[in-house]
């Protein structure tokens, strides 16, 4: 190589190296509409956060106690249908399956035996009424006639309510008082609208009464345990937000535990959840963030809008030739972003995508970062 070719590399590679070094100096990045276009940056506004993530700990996601049913046999027999499977919604009075109970033939036996006993002391009871106001019969034939009618009803109650909880409906009864007709297959409904989470038994089994059949939730409402290491709690109060990583659900601290769990030194603590009970599931374990308010002025930024270079956090500001470099301090760490704060004022226009492509030409470095 001849010492032209040499003092010409030199030379632009000197002119680079001072370009790279000036735009650092300057921290402004000189591009047209035409080439933010090209690169495929997007702008937007800064989002102001109120709250900052404080630590992170373990939770898992469980069903409030008062949503949480277990439907089960009222008597004994063979399961010949189930209708839902794990995952299925339902609805409160929805069917789920069929029961033939040799059982429910036995009560509904005594029940009609009740009813007729009753029709025949509650006539009895007004004949003797009515001749004791004739002064045909004595005041104790009456009162001996009233006797027995009471005990009639309540024998009769008592069957209509054994029939009530061996799942049989308003309506299957008006049938069973108007025809008379035994029905034995016990239908087993749903005692609340939700989703089905388990199912524990399948048909042609036999089961006992009270033998579990399904479990049902409502999951329109859903809590977090969570697992809060010893070292914060001093930092956590009740009314406090969390929310969950990697997933748009932010939940609210009602109750603290008063007590360490000495394996790990951690304090339960339970949380709502209040937005997007959905986005988890039942069972899963998930690392929630702790939020706590602050009184400094802080934004929320995306991931794609911030840079690190040699140690430091910088976002890029829109201006009218370009975009200035602004170092900022991150504050906290969130799913999808940062809380940050610096040298804003909140009215700044910033890139928030693609920073990589803005850090490249910042740095000399074309288009890599």
């Amino acid at each position: 190589m001849n010492k032209v070719k040499i003092a010409l590399l030199a030379l632009t590679f000197g002119s680079a190296l001072f370009s790279a070094i000036s735009w650092a100096e300057d921290n402004f990045i000189s591009l047209s509409q035409q080439q933010i276009d090209n690169l495929g940056i997007k702008v937007g506004k800064l989002k102001p956060a109120s709250q900052v993530p404080l630590f992170t700990a373990p939770a898992k996601v469980v069903i409030p106690p008062a949503h949480d049913f277990i439907v089960s046999s009222s008597q004994a027999g063979l399961v010949v249908k189930m209708n839902a499977s794990v995952g299925d919604k339902v609805t409160k009075g929805e069917v789920l399956g069929l029961i033939n109970s040799p059982d429910l033939l036995t009560l509904q036996g005594n029940y009609l035996k009740a009813v007729g006993a009753l029709k025949l002391a509650s006539a009895t009871y007004n004949r003797d009424l009515k001749l004791l106001k004739e002064g045909v019969v004595s005041g104790r034939n009456e009162q001996t006639s009233l006797s027995a009618y009471n005990a009639a009803k309540i024998e009769a109650n008592e069957a209509r309510q054994l029939l009530q909880m061996a799942s049989m409906s308003a309506a299957d009864l008006k049938q069973l008082d108007s025809t008379g007709r035994l029905a034995s297959q016990i239908s087993i409904r749903s005692p609340v609208t939700g989703r089905v989470i388990e199912r524990m038994t399948v048909s042609g089994t036999h089961v006992d009464p009270m033998s579990p059949l399904y479990r049902i939730a409502n999951l329109d409402e859903l809590w977090l345990e969570i697992n809060i290491p010893q070292g914060y709690i001093d930092d956590v109060k009740i009314g406090d937000k969390v929310q969950v990583e990697n997933a748009l659900t932010e939940a609210q601290i009602n109750v603290l535990g008063q007590s360490v769990n000495p394996e790990n030194q951690t304090i339960l603590a339970r949380a709502i959840i209040r937005e997007n009970p959905s986005s988890v599931r039942v069972g899963q374990k998930v690392n929630i963030q702790h939020m706590q308010t602050s009184d400094a002025v802080t934004y929320f930024m995306p991931d794609s809008g911030i840079a690190h270079q040699e140690g430091k956090t910088y976002l890029f500001i829109k201006e009218k030739k370009g975009f200035r470099v602004s170092q900022v301090n991150i504050l906290g760490k969130q799913a999808d972003g940062s809380v940050i704060s610096g040298n804003l004022s909140g009215d700044e226009t910033i890139a928030i995508d693609n920073a990589a492509a803005l850090k490249a030409n910042w740095l000399g470095l074309g288009s890599e970062e």
